[in-house]
């Protein structure tokens, strides 16, 4: 499935958004920078950002000011992927067609770089053009996904003790609802915020990220068996290689469609009360869930 029509115009708007709000290549030290914007630059797709941009749209004319709220989503996300690639953690060569950071500035640079995005990422959410309550609504949601309750690093945590050991599901929907399905759940929660949404609002879209996130890992799984590594961008089959805890592992590839398909369709139902204002981010959703690598 390609991308929704919108995607390349939202995506432009982040990329320039981007090359503002990170430092220089020459601005000193200008070797941490370079590491921080060679990773940041290395193609991703802006999906966390766009579900940001895209969540504001349904409560606000005007979602601008969602904008650097997905820029620091984005650079969470990049320091996430700069840690996981490191030898300590999945030891990984290639990340979006090209080498690892760490691969290419050294493991020491590396690991700043990741340290300075996940920096500049509150930076930039204290910064954003939003009333201050708001903002700290912001920050408090970005700030617990990113951490070990339920977040981003205690789904790393969970995932690097499950290696090597029997699939078991409640560890499996841990890993994948806090390490993944955390940072989009907050993506899509973050917009929502910015645009202005009422508490209603945000608990329903919270509940659509959730699900949606929850199916685009699984999805991942999926894609690591089934593509090639120049169609992923990064080295296939290393989550079977390294006995990690996946949907195919435990469920097979019929099993883990159906699973991905089934939590699609519940998040896409939290999106019915808004009808066409939501179009987008439907779209965006049946998207992540159908896409090929």
């Amino acid at each position: 499935m390609k991308p929704p029509s919108f995607f390349e115009q939202d995506r432009a708007l982040v990329e320039a958004a981007l090359e503002r709000l990170l430092p220089a290549e020459t601005a000193p030290p200008p070797s941490i920078h370079r590491a921080m914007r060679y990773s940041v630059f290395a193609g991703g797709k802006r999906i966390r950002p766009i579900l940001c941009y895209e969540a504001a749209r349904i409560f606000a004319a005007d979602p601008a000011p969602a904008v650097p709220v997905g820029c620091a989503l984005e650079f969470i996300h990049t320091y996430s992927l700069i840690h996981d690639d490191l030898p300590a953690l999945d030891n990984d060569d290639l990340r979006r067609g090209k080498p690892t950071c760490h691969k290419q500035f050294g493991e020491a640079l590396a690991i700043l770089a990741g340290d300075a995005l996940l920096t500049r990422a509150f930076e930039t959410l204290a910064a954003a053009p939003l009333e201050p309550g708001r903002r700290v609504q912001v920050i408090a949601e970005v700030a617990a996904v990113a951490g070990t309750v339920d977040g981003m690093v205690g789904g790393q945590v969970a995932d690097l003790e499950a290696e090597g050991k029997p699939p078991d599901a409640a560890a499996l929907e841990y890993i994948h609802r806090s390490k993944t399905a955390a940072l989009i759940r907050a993506s899509v929660v973050a917009g929502a915020l910015a645009g202005g949404g009422e508490d209603a609002d945000v608990e329903r879209l919270r509940r659509f990220g959730e699900k949606i996130g929850w199916a685009f890992q699984v999805v991942d799984d999926i894609l690591d068996v089934e593509e090639s590594s120049a169609a992923l961008g990064k080295t296939a089959g290393k989550d079977q290689a390294q006995k990690k805890a996946t949907y195919p592992a435990l469920y097979g590839l019929e099993e883990s469609r159906r699973i991905a398909a089934d939590l699609a369709a519940q998040a896409l139902r939290e999106l019915d009360s808004y009808a066409g204002r939501a179009a987008r981010l439907r779209e965006l959703g049946e998207f992540l869930v159908a896409r090929r690598a």
